[in-house]
């Protein structure tokens, strides 16, 4: 027994020490990051000016906390992570595209049909709530009472009243489960329909354990609120009644063109848009590729990054109905032109070619992520354009690539500073919100705590610490603690 628990503690001190070195290294070479990271800042839409680090200015400093979260209960693993946010309690919640994102013959071991391991492993359900501690509290999510559910989740918000908007990002289109469901496609091989026994377990109201009505996540009818032991499902469906999950291959799939708006709770409340029901950009009731969401309380509003559609379109919080849109540099949305590939020696185009993120400021600026152009764009709530930054804006990779993933504003008063999720260089890029020039960076490319696999979400809690969830191979959430 000593030998053994002399054994664990060793192990314990030397992994420390390993996320102890890494966080030096990390902390020495980020002057050399900064250096090497370009910010472009403009008022008018042709130019960009280069801008200079302001070497003069403290941004916040992180340390990563390399026990948070907590592990999972039920042998579940985490796919890719598309969307993190948290709420006025500070509990974090993340969506993950579960087997979607997963490779069935190295990561899926009890979550298919012929399973090929004893005990691990099966996806978690779609949405995970967990506490400041990191600590799993609640766990929902998928097709079931009739509720649409993207194919690809993509986003999830907090409103002002605690309720929870998500969004989705699929094209697909034909038979069979969707391409690998991670930020811009691409990534693991997608699990054949019918190897998914189903994405997780769920605890009944017996208690009995079993697969989840609905098959894609927990069933919504059947019992209270899910909690770290499992979700809200209710009896056990057959394979065959699982639509992609269990025996019988999904019909074809629609594109992700709505916007779902849940209580706390879980409950589902409404929909802005429909499955597959695509209009264009001109279209005041229907959505494209939605990834992206956030509130506005004085107004009632929510806006929209509406990806397919080239736009920002605002609601009703309430109602679901449309207030307005516009497009990059406040022009006419146009979802027709050919772009044409990403080219930083050519001038800006006029439309967005990938609008990833959509967030408020306390001083009333919206701030866009137009994420394969490598640029940020401020705008008044009416839409009125106010200046870009361009950011690293060498960064290429097509839809899986770019700089500008996602923001998210530090917690001071001021609001002083805006992170940026740089996923395709695998850092997070920190500006000036005042004129977009460049103070810092932190992270590198790596598994280990602290390092970053295609960095795609940010959010900032209370106290002013960063939680990062990644896609790809990343297929994890962090938090950084302030200091």
């Amino acid at each position: 027994m000593r030998r053994r628990l002399s054994l664990s503690l060793g192990l314990m001190a030397f992994g420390l020490l390993v996320v102890g070195i890494n966080q030096w290294q990390m902390d020495s070479t980020a002057a050399a990051q900064t250096r090497a990271t370009g910010a472009q800042a403009s008022n008018a839409a042709p130019a960009a000016a280069p801008a200079r680090a302001a070497s003069a200015i403290v941004a916040p400093n992180f340390k990563v906390d390399p026990l948070w979260p907590k592990p999972l209960p039920n042998h579940w693993i985490i796919g890719s992570v598309t969307g993190v946010a948290v709420d006025s309690r500070d509990h974090v919640f993340i969506v993950q595209n579960g087997a979607n994102s997963m490779t069935q013959s190295t990561e899926m071991g009890t979550g298919t049909v012929n399973k090929t391991a004893e005990r691990c492993c099966s996806p978690a359900p779609p949405v995970l709530e967990f506490d400041a501690t990191g600590a799993l509290v609640a766990n929902w999510g998928g097709p079931a009472d009739g509720v649409p559910w993207p194919r690809c989740i993509q986003g999830i918000a907090v409103d002002p009243k605690g309720n929870i908007w998500i969004g989705g990002d699929s094209l697909q289109q034909r038979a069979g489960p969707p391409r690998a469901c991670q930020f811009g496609g691409g990534g693991s091989q997608p699990v054949p329909a019918d190897a998914i026994v189903s994405s997780f377990e769920t605890t009944g109201p017996n208690g009995a354990r079993g697969p989840a009505t609905g098959g894609g996540g927990a069933g919504r009818g059947g019992a209270a609120r899910g909690n770290a032991a499992g979700g809200r499902g209710g009896a056990p469906a057959p394979a065959a009644a699982r639509g992609g999950r269990g025996g019988t291959p999904e019909p074809p799939g629609p594109v992700d063109a709505m916007v779902l708006k849940f209580s706390p709770a879980g409950k589902f409340l409404m929909a802005i848009g429909a499955p597959g029901k695509v209009e264009g950009p001109d279209s005041q009731t229907t959505l494209n590729r939605p990834t992206a969401m956030d509130f506005d309380a004085a107004a009632n509003e929510v806006y929209i990054a509406d990806t397919g559609n080239r736009r920002v379109v605002v609601f009703d919080m309430n109602t679901g109905a449309y207030k307005r849109h516009w497009g990059a540099y406040g022009n006419k949305p146009d979802a027709t032109v050919d772009l044409g590939p990403y080219d930083p020696g050519l001038h800006p185009v006029p439309q967005f070619r990938y609008v990833s993120c959509v967030h408020i400021a306390k001083d009333g600026m919206v701030y866009v992520c137009d994420k394969v152009a490598d640029r940020v764009q401020v705008f008044k709530k009416d839409g009125t354009y106010v200046r870009e930054a361009l950011v690293s804006n060498t960064t290429l990779g097509g839809d899986n690539g770019g700089s500008v993933w996602d923001i998210a504003f530090s917690k001071d008063p001021q609001q002083r500073y805006l992170y940026v999720a740089d996923g395709y260089d695998k850092k997070i890029i920190v500006l000036r919100r005042d004129n977009l020039t460049l103070v810092n960076t932190f992270g590198q490319g790596g598994r280990l705590p602290g390092e970053f696999v295609g960095v795609g979400s940010l959010a900032v809690d209370s106290k002013g610490n960063l939680y990062t969830g990644e896609t790809f191979e990343g297929k994890r959430v962090q938090k950084w603690i302030v200091r």
